[in-house]
């Protein structure tokens, strides 16, 4: 299976997938990165902070980006170079995450696209970046 190619990308083209974020989902990426704080774990330890319940891992949100990158745009082929990340909200249990990523910028020589990378609560960023990703060019 093969994505799109570093010529069939222009600046300004996007793609998005929408994703509800649900207790299992939270637990296997506790269990798969270790990070087991119970802010995403535990309801009642979550309950008596400033998020008054369980909120996902940030890094689960970057993993919707990364999803996006490699499935959809450019999508099955393209490789991470780096991902600058801003995290701005909590999504908690039940959020449906909007995730859009849009190229930036194109440099040709090298083959690399800058992409605009955001996720969404409800119209409201909860996380944003950049990444840099190496695209495969077309056969000759």
């Amino acid at each position: 299976m093969q994505g799109l190619f570093f010529e069939d990308l222009a600046e300004g083209q996007s793609a998005e997938t929408t994703k509800i974020v649900g207790a299992a989902d939270v637990e296997a990426f506790a269990a798969v990165s270790g990070d087991t704080n119970p802010v995403h774990l535990d309801e009642a330890y979550a309950r008596a902070t400033p998020f008054q319940g369980r909120i996902a891992h940030g890094m689960l949100s970057a993993a919707y980006i990364s999803a996006v990158l490699g499935t959809r745009l450019p999508g099955p082929g393209a490789i991470y170079l780096s991902q600058s990340l801003r995290f701005r909200r909590p999504v908690k249990l039940g959020d449906p995450v909007v995730t859009r990523v849009t190229v930036q910028s194109l440099d040709e020589r090298r083959g690399h696209a800058t992409l605009a990378t955001v996720c969404q609560v409800d119209g409201k960023t909860v996380v944003d970046g950049e990444a840099v990703v190496m695209v495969p060019r077309k056969p000759k």
